[in-house]
């Protein structure tokens, strides 16, 4: 298989159970007691398992949403009564969320939960015999705490440092200074601990360069998050990841292969990838079910969709003869604002969109098949249950654009509504699953393109420029990769901005990029108008004060 999973055995359970009984008067009944258990690197592995678990759980979920779905990036309206979801969509996109979002507080547990795991697993491993087996293995699970934290910080400002498993002391909310000087202390603690390697070995566990890329992404925003600009700081940590010499920038040919589901530890780019499997029970990757015109189910043998014997059938209308139509449902798409970055007629992450007319492989239309009324709500004509096939068109989505009124979420529900919107398919429709509809593929959470933009950007920023490159040659890295078109002459700040839109599409960057470019006021999309700097940050959530009344809810909310 492809991918490293990281399960829960049995071994585990038993040491889980003996490292947290409280009655001292109780027998041991069994050997493996922390003296014996965990010891070697292949036990220390099999302990950390519940930790790479529930950083797989909801990354795909929750956190892309809150990163995603509240800028111009991504958009998920309604369709009638179709995902009205408790208006945790429209509230991320407007920016009207209250401490009671649906999304606000599954993000937080989320974050919260690998937190609680990791300091479980903490407390197993610091009574293990010592050995290097032991402080890397310490290491590794302090880095993703660490990594969860930052998650927590970023979104939420100031939260509770809670690092002792076991302790029920409440604590209040941490100043975010202080966390960002925590999470900065347990990288540069845990960076001598973590292994260099890449490839299968490593793959979807913390390295020093990830370890790095944390600290670089710190750094860039720590104007933000402190008040104090650290561009520096930042450059020398992406230094660390381009001397290492481990990575490098797809080309052309292979750059969208690094996202389809048979993506994997070969790929150049990825620094830290979260492994994703279609077969596992824990974290589903569900993109192409919210991504993909819900017409494109076959085209894409999404779910194990096919044509049968069929030649370019007309949807809705073709049956039988082998042909499968599982739908997806469809109702995810980008913004005009979002989509103006991609200018460049030369460039491949083109190709990362559905838009315009949609043709079987051999050229062919795709046609669908539904009635008058199905076809426009609107009709009103003398025969609304009448046939009316069409040629499939994924149509822009306008600013304020809604069939239903220029204040409205509701696209509609007929088939005009269902293709509207520009589809991101990045993140390639799993053809090799064909039983459900969850993903086979890995998502990056550190690419090497990133270090390179973040040290260009550093650089404009006002950090000195090291190894022989600049701000322009290193923007210039990317382009000569990515698209034809000549490279640069000049670089900006909005240079790097657009050149980040283009590159980390889908990938959950773009709130963090938005705020750091002063763009997360802008208006966009379905009636996103609210400029209140304080939305920078979301409220401590419900769920955060029911199990911690000492936390004090951020400002503004």
């Amino acid at each position: 298989m492809k991918k490293i999973f990281f399960g829960i055995t049995g071994i585990l359970f038993i040491c889980l159970v003996i490292s947290s009984c409280h009655k001292i008067d109780v027998p041991v009944t069994s050997e493996l007691t922390p003296s014996v258990f965990p010891i070697t690197q292949a036990q220390f592995e099999e302990a950390s398992g519940p930790v790479y678990i529930a950083v797989r759980n909801d990354y795909s979920g929750s956190y892309f949403f809150c990163e995603d779905a509240s800028t111009d990036e991504a958009v998920l309206p309604t369709f009638g009564g179709n995902w009205l979801d408790g208006n945790k969509y429209v509230e991320l996109h407007r920016h009207t969320w209250t401490q009671d979002n649906a999304w606000v507080n599954s993000l937080w547990t989320y974050c919260e939960n690998i937190i609680g795991v990791s300091n479980q697993t903490l407390s197993i491993f610091n009574s293990a015999p010592t050995g290097s087996a032991k402080n890397t293995g310490i290491a590794e699970i302090k880095t993703m705490r660490a990594f969860a934290y930052f998650m927590l910080m970023d979104n939420y400002g100031n939260v509770p440092l809670d690092t002792l498993y076991g302790n029920t002391v409440l604590h209040t909310n941490t100043p975010r200074t202080q966390v960002f000087t925590w999470i900065e202390s347990q990288l540069k603690a845990a960076i001598p601990y973590l292994p260099t390697a890449t490839g299968t070995t490593t793959y979807g566990k913390p390295t020093q360069w990830f370890a790095y890329s944390l600290l670089a992404k710190m750094y860039l925003n720590a104007q933000v998050y402190t008040g104090t600009s650290r561009n520096d700081d930042c450059i020398a940590a992406c230094d660390q990841v381009i001397s290492s010499g481990s990575f490098g920038l797809e080309p052309m040919a292979t750059y969208l292969q690094q996202f389809y589901p048979t993506n994997g530890p070969s790929m150049k780019e990825f620094i830290f990838a979260i492994p994703y499997d279609a077969s596992v029970t824990s974290g589903y990757m569900f993109y192409a079910r919210y991504d993909l015109n819900r017409n494109l189910g076959i085209k894409y043998s999404y779910s194990g969709s096919t044509a049968g014997s069929y030649v370019d059938p007309v949807l809705n209308q073709s049956t039988g003869n082998g042909l499968v139509n599982n739908q997806p449902s469809g109702p995810r798409m980008t913004t005009a604002s979002y989509y103006a970055h991609f200018d460049d007629p030369n460039d491949i992450r083109n190709k990362q969109w559905l838009t315009g007319p949609q043709y079987w492989a051999d050229g062919t239309p795709i046609m669908v098949y539904t009635t008058n009324l199905g076809y426009n709500q609107f009709y009103t004509g003398s025969n609304p249950s009448g046939s009316y096939t069409y040629a499939l068109n994924i149509t822009p989505l306008v600013d304020n654009g809604s069939r239903n009124g220029a204040t409205s979420f509701d696209l509609g529900n007929d088939e005009i509504a269902w293709n509207i919107g520009i589809r991101n398919i990045k993140f390639f429709p799993d053809y090799t699953n064909t039983i459900s509809r969850n993903q086979n593929n890995d998502i990056p959470v550190f690419r090497y393109s990133d270090i390179i933009l973040m040290k260009a950007e550093a650089i404009l920023r006002g950090g000195t420029a090291t190894l022989g490159a600049t701000a322009l040659s290193l923007i210039n890295q990317i382009k000569a990769v990515r698209t034809t078109t000549p490279a640069l002459a000049s670089v900006t700040l909005n240079d790097i901005y657009n050149e980040r839109c283009k590159e980390f599409a889908w990938e959950s960057w773009h709130r963090n990029d938005m705020i750091r470019f002063g763009h997360y006021e802008d208006s966009w999309g379905l009636g996103k108008t609210n400029t209140d700097t304080y939305r920078e940050i979301f409220p401590i959530p419900t769920i955060g004060f029911q199990s911690n009344p000492k936390l004090v809810q951020n400002t503004g909310y």
